[in-house]
C-alpha cells in the first residue's frame, strides 16, 4: 500500500481522525490493538491504539487507552463530525502474546484484549469487517480514508491488506 498522503501518526493509548485524505498509520501494535472505525459514505476514518480491555482506572484520565472506553469515546467523536452509527465497520489488527509469561496476573492480554474488542463492538452495533490478530508478532497497521482499506506489516510477513 502505498503512502503518499500525509501520514498521521496515532500513538499509544490515543487516536486520530481522517476524511477523504491522508493515511491513519500506528507502530509497534504487539499486545496492544489497532482499531479502524470507518463510515464509508462521508470517508470519515478513525484509528484508536488500545492498551487494555478494560477500563478500571479511577478518574479515567485517558480513555483511548481501553478498549471498552476507546471504542465509545471514537464513535462518540466520530459521530460529531457526522457519521453514522448504522454506517461505521470496524477493522481490526494486534492482539499478539509477545511474551511467554507462566501464571501471570494479566494472563494472556494480547488475547483479552482481542476478546474485549469484539465484545465491545458487538455492543456498540459495529460490523467487524476484517481482522488480522493474534500470533506472536508485532505489527504497524495503515488506514486510508479514501478508500477504506487498511494495511498491516509485519516482520517477515507480507503485507496484508485488510
Amino acid at each position: 500500500m502505498e503512502t503518499k498522503d500525509s501520514k498521521i501518526t496515532v500513538g499509544i493509548a490515543d487516536m486520530k481522525m481522517a476524511k477523504e485524505r491522508g493515511m491513519l498509520i500506528t507502530y509497534a501494535l504487539g499486545s496492544c490493538i489497532g482499531i479502524c472505525l470507518y463510515d464509508q459514505k462521508i470517508k470519515l476514518a478513525a484509528l484508536v491504539h488500545i492498551m487494555l480491555p478494560l477500563n478500571m482506572e479511577t478518574g479515567r484520565k485517558n480513555p483511548l487507552k481501553y478498549a471498552d472506553t476507546g471504542i465509545r469515546e471514537t464513535l462518540r467523536m466520530m459521530e460529531a463530525k457526522g457519521a453514522s452509527r448504522s454506517r461505521i465497520t470496524a477493522k481490526i489488527a494486534g492482539g499478539a502474546k509477545m511474551f511467554d509469561v507462566n501464571g501471570g496476573s494479566m494472563g494472556n492480554i494480547g488475547q483479552r484484549n482481542i476478546e474485549s474488542v469484539h465484545m465491545n463492538l458487538k455492543k456498540e452495533g459495529i460490523q467487524l469487517l476484517r481482522e488480522d490478530v493474534g500470533g506472536s508478532v508485532a505489527r504497524t497497521l495503515l488506514f486510508d480514508p479514501a478508500t477504506g482499506l487498511g494495511c498491516v506489516r509485519s516482520y517477515g510477513r507480507k503485507e496484508l491488506i485488510i
